[in-house]
């Protein structure tokens, strides 16, 4: 039986990990027939190593998303090895140390505005350096951690994936004219590489497990990752502006 995304070609963003999001929605995109190119950074060695436990080989390209050489050179690179582009994984997020666990009053806007730019505004650069690649279309899809409440110990990643929310919007809305969807997922936390830089993770996480009604399981990526692929496939033709939620039901739960 074929895969629902069975032609497509997509890029994967942060892979860093096989316990990471990106890393099972690559690989559940390979086994759903997509052929599949990631990007990394700092670190292209580590995610050449971790590409090596994907069903199939995935070519990795150096990408730092707030480096305006990386992204001039995206296009050309992908066209190299894909010839084009059906969907593109966002999965990147970034804020220094001094911008999460208890400290928000107290963040330089230097760190805040690190934060926005990883987390949010390359959202935006991204899609615009692949556009060039999806001339018949596509799907984008993003991740985030709900930001309609404020968090323990998450700080300014909380208004940084509340401009990413915004973001996609705007983006569904100036790129519906040329067919290409943008949408997110909304996770529940997931013990990865991204979660353990922050302080005092435990302590959000545990929210889980008192007000989820499906039981949550933050070793298991591979929920979130279906719902990436499916929001790459066709079986959301007319979807975009979306956020979906993947956490076990947490966000529709009151106090």
């Amino acid at each position: 039986m074929s895969g629902i995304l069975d032609g497509k070609r997509i890029l994967i963003t942060g892979v860093l990990m096989e316990s990471s999001i990106a890393f099972h929605t690559a690989k559940l995109a390979q086994e759903q027939g997509a052929e599949v190119i990631l990007t990394a950074f700092p670190r292209p060695t580590l995610t050449e190593r971790i590409a090596r436990k994907l069903p199939k080989p995935a070519k990795v390209i150096e990408l730092d998303v707030t480096n305006d050489e990386h992204l001039g050179r995206l296009a050309g690179l992908v066209r190299e090895e894909l010839g084009s582009l059906d969907g593109v994984v966002h999965s990147i997020g970034f804020a220094p140390q001094d911008a999460l666990g208890g400290n928000f009053l107290n963040t330089p806007f230097e760190s805040v505005s690190t934060a926005m730019h990883v987390s949010a505004f390359s959202l935006k650069s991204l899609t615009m350096a692949c556009l060039p690649l999806m001339e018949q279309g596509g799907s984008v899809v993003g991740l985030t951690f709900d930001a309609q409440y404020a968090w323990p110990q998450y700080d300014w990643m909380g208004p940084a994936k509340a401009a990413l929310e915004a973001t996609s919007r705007y983006m569904a809305r100036d790129l519906g004219k040329q067919n290409v969807r943008c949408n997110l997922i909304s996770a529940g936390p997931i013990g990865s590489m991204a979660a353990k830089s922050i302080p005092g993770f435990g302590e959000l996480a545990d929210v889980w497990n008192h007000r989820s009604p499906l039981e949550w399981d933050m070793s298991d990526p591979e929920p979130t990752g279906r719902g990436v692929v499916a929001l790459l496939s066709d079986w959301f033709p007319k979807t975009t502006g979306e956020i979906i939620h993947v956490d076990g039901g947490v966000h529709a739960m009151g106090a």
